[in-house]
């Protein structure tokens, strides 16, 4: 289908979707028909250094096959670094990071599912009207026109990220173009890519406005990118969907307890609900405090505020977007900052976040090496006032559950692992791009 897809057919969800209780089956039709040939376009293009500023990063170095989406970072090493995975590096010279991303790369599972409305662990991206493009973004008013989902406006942002994807301000034009406006970028990202023959003809075949390369604009390299994450990291065929649909063998002893205290004593639920196991809402549990923070302008600390930082609201301040636990054993480490390893550990911290908190050492994030750096990496886990202020601004209550339950619950969580999830997936990674540089 080359037609555009209406974002007018997402519903904002400010509120928690779905009630507690055993979620609805996942099934084809819950997903928006991505077009197959411009995701063929988004395959390349994800992979593509091209459209970073200094052609040294593409989306698959922080979001690769070999990890299934993610990067295995606690906190990501964007522009500048080295290598893939667990094992890049901060790089050196001149060229090495000025900065550690703030965040923890979020996973690509099911993103094109009909009932995501929102995205980015503070929610800074959603379905709206508030700026007449259909959606809240970062870029206001000047996201384009013409974005066919919410995917597509996710993929323009990173592009104009300094510490990302752009670069530092007089290393390239297209850092020096974002320090003017956030959108005086795209055109030149966009022409970058058309001027490609092989891009060009294939922008051609697939999108049926699009008579000359050069009327390929920003839009379509977007919509392309939204079709790839939208059709390649599809999953619903876990146990826990056997299980659903009526195989009531799918699960082990162990994960069958911890399916009961997953949706009965253990409250996990009451998050973690619907079919992708998310509310799509927002809440505060205390996660260690680490990392450059995610500073605002009037708030320099380096501290993390989550979704206040967003919505402007009091009530939102340590709140971070509940995450879909669809394939979470293949996407560690956990949490917006990544602070915990292993399941286990993160289950803990769920179930008694202050005790697991004082429990927490930093040697248990995993922090690519960056001695100019290290200062700042854990300054604000070592400010007693600002600890305390995020220890006292909880959603959750603590659970007692024994050690055996914690690891039938754990058990149960690697049953919403896809079958066919850890395998090859529809289109992969490209072995080449067509800017000819080289592919992580």
């Amino acid at each position: 289908m080359k037609s555009a897809l209406h974002t007018i057919a997402f519903l904002c969800l400010s509120a928690p979707a779905f009630a507690s209780g055993v979620p609805d089956a996942l099934a084809a039709e819950d997903f928006f028909p991505f077009d197959a040939k411009q995701a063929e376009i988004g395959q390349l293009l994800f992979y593509d250094k091209i459209l970073s500023g200094n052609r040294n990063i593409s989306c698959g170095t922080c979001h690769h096959h070999d990890h299934h989406g993610t990067d295995g970072l606690s906190l990501g090493i964007g522009e500048g670094g080295q290598g893939v995975g667990p094992k890049r590096t901060a790089g050196q010279g001149t060229d090495r990071i000025r900065k550690r991303i703030p965040r923890n790369a979020p996973a690509l599972w099911n993103l094109g599912h009909r009932d995501i409305g929102v995205l980015f662990h503070d929610g800074r991206l959603e379905v709206s009207d508030l700026y007449g493009n259909g959606f809240n973004s970062p870029a206001q008013e000047w996201l384009p026109q013409g974005l066919d989902h919410i995917l597509a406006a996710q993929a323009l942002l990173p592009m104009v990220a300094q510490f990302e994807m752009a670069g530092n301000p007089r290393e390239n034009e297209i850092a020096g173009a974002i320090h003017d406006r956030i959108d005086a970028a795209w055109p030149i990202l966009a022409k970058r890519v058309r001027t490609i023959p092989e891009y060009g003809a294939m922008f051609v075949s697939a999108f049926d406005h699009i008579q000359r390369p050069d009327q390929v604009s920003i839009v379509e390299v977007a919509n392309a990118l939204a079709a790839f994450i939208g059709r390649e990291w599809q999953s619903y065929d876990a146990p826990f969907d056997a299980w659903l649909a009526g195989d009531m063998n799918a699960l082990s002893p162990a994960q069958e307890r911890g399916r009961e205290l997953f949706f009965g004593k253990a409250n996990c639920a009451s998050c973690h609900s619907g079919p992708l196991f998310s509310d799509q809402a927002f809440h505060a549990l205390g996660l260690p405090a680490f990392g450059p923070g995610r500073t605002r302008q009037w708030d320099p600390m380096p501290r993390d505020v989550g979704r206040v930082g967003e919505s402007n609201r009091v009530e939102d301040t340590y709140r971070f977007r509940t995450p879909s636990l669809r394939n979470v054993a293949l996407t560690a480490p956990y949490g917006h900052n990544g602070a915990y390893p292993t399941l286990e550990t993160m289950v803990r911290h769920v179930l008694n976040p202050n005790s697991a908190r004082t429990a927490w050492t930093p040697d248990l994030a995993h922090l690519p090496e960056a001695p100019w750096l290290e200062p700042i990496d854990f300054v604000i886990h070592q400010d007693h006032l600002e600890m305390a202020r995020q220890a006292a601004a909880l959603d959750i209550r603590p659970v007692a559950l024994s050690d055996a339950e914690v690891a039938d619950l754990v058990a149960f969580l690697h049953a919403l692992t896809g079958s066919s999830a850890a395998g090859p997936r529809p289109l992969g990674r490209p072995d080449r791009v067509p800017s000819g540089l080289p592919v992580d």
